[in-house]
């Protein structure tokens, strides 16, 4: 009798297998074109549902937005630069997104000017080096192709990011999980709180876009590509730091483990490469302040961001439950969400952990939680400052694989259609995205 146990058609490979090129498993009948013809449908198969769902669900998500700032109409009162416009989709572009904007069509003058006579928590003006450049870079570059002005191409970059990070986060789910979870980690993306800024001038799909295909190819010991998209990453958003550190963890355990088929050489360059972007924009932010803690001193003096190892955190999870809303920058309604999100996030990763994922995944997900939670900030922004956790959503992501792709849709669609006011009105319209 054969000792051997069939693998279920839905289970994962094993995490230290490299992924399978599916053009060799069909090699070509006659002729490039006809290889392109096989390896566009094999993508189409393998990647069109993922880009269906996620597609479909953000898209209603996007709707139910947009109708709820119509029916109210409270934008129309509001400053173009902070939650107004002429119309509802004008509020895309508003807040951090007036900013990135800024950056994109008049570049960085980075400076430390005191506001005259300040005294409290904002004793410098507001300045655009506060907001790394590798987002309204690609505003700029994409304006200059398209003849787009800086709010649509904002709006290109991050939609078409959005699409590129689902992908990798299907990409891990379903190498873990199989693809159903693949799909169900997909959608989660759409739907996730703070899910609303996807498809706005916002930096998050870009950078969720990089950190999960950095995580990826760390996954696959593809060593120079991860810390590329990591030093990348680092041009994008200072939490980038986390990412360093998982890969720097992961790029150490594989030379611990000193596996003859990939050699110390390119886990090493990886190290190398990896803390580039974020280390080079912050130092010539400094350089060009004067201070080379200057983005650190903006930060805090500006926008009144600090590490300060969770106490304003502490301060609002004990301050909400009991109707308080007396502690720093509160919003109620869009605090209550955040605080939804800020548990969910702590139940779901001791289940990430009790699944004994790549380290990769482990150490990002526990340093980009200590750095958003460790901060003091606006905290109805903590649904969308949690976006780049995405491992989180691999548990619920492998509980939803018991479902048929069609019962899959069912809680995601209500999710879909609910996204819309708790990840789109509340944090543009109740809160300060």
């Amino acid at each position: 009798m054969s000792t051997t146990t069939p693998r279920h058609a839905d289970s994962p490979p094993a995490w230290n297998a490299r992924p399978t090129d599916p053009a060799a498993a069909h090699p070509p009948a006659t002729g490039q074109a006809s290889t392109s013809r096989q390896r566009a449908h094999l993508l189409a198969r393998r990647y069109g549902p993922v880009l269906a769902l996620y597609g479909s669900l953000k898209l209603i998500g996007f709707t139910v937005f947009m109708c709820l700032l119509d029916a109210t109409g409270t934008f129309r009162d509001k400053h173009p630069r902070f939650g107004g416009g002429a119309h509802a989709w004008d509020v895309l572009a508003t807040w951090d997104g007036w900013w990135y904007r800024q950056v994109a069509e008049h570049g960085y003058d980075p400076a430390l000017v005191p506001v005259p006579g300040a005294k409290g928590l904002i004793t410098l003006e507001g300045n655009s080096a506060a907001f790394f450049p590798l987002y309204p870079a690609s505003m700029r570059l994409v304006s200059e192709v398209t003849g787009l002005g800086s709010y649509g191409a904002g709006i290109v970059v991050s939609v078409v990011a959005s699409f590129v990070a689902a992908l990798g986060i299907y990409a891990i789910a379903a190498q873990l999980g199989g693809r159903r979870s693949g799909l169900a980690a997909a959608g989660l993306w759409a739907v996730w709180p703070g899910s609303g800024v996807e498809w706005a001038v916002y930096s998050d799909s870009l950078y969720v876009a990089l950190t999960a295909w950095a995580c990826h190819a760390v996954m696959n010991r593809r060593w120079l590509t991860a810390g590329l998209l990591t030093c990348l990453a680092g041009l994008n958003r200072p939490t980038a730091g986390a990412l360093i550190a998982a890969l720097g963890v992961a790029a150490l355990l594989a030379l611990h483990r000193h596996r003859r088929e990939e050699g110390i050489v390119r886990p090493l360059a990886a190290l190398a490469i990896a803390p580039l972007g974020l280390v080079g924009y912050l130092g010539w932010v400094g350089h060009e302040m004067g201070d080379y803690g200057g983005y650190f001193k903006l930060q805090d003096g500006a926008w009144a961001h600090s590490f300060d190892y969770g106490r304003h955190t502490l301060d609002v999870l004990t301050s909400v439950p009991v109707g308080r809303f007396d502690y720093l920058s509160h919003f109620p309604f869009a605090d209550i969400v955040g605080v939804g999100v800020v548990l969910l996030a702590l139940m779901t990763l001791p289940l990430l952990i009790r699944r004994r994922p790549p380290a990769v995944l482990v150490v990002y997900t526990v340093l980009t939680l200590a750095l958003i939670l460790g901060s003091q900030q606006i905290f109805a922004n903590v649904s969308r400052y949690l976006l780049p956790a995405f491992p989180l959503f691999l548990p619920l992501a492998f509980t939803l694989r018991r479902l048929s792709p069609l019962m899959m849709c069912w809680p995601l669609g209500i999710a879909a259609v609910a996204s819309g006011s708790y990840a789109g009105f509340v944090l543009f319209e109740l809160g300060v995205p």
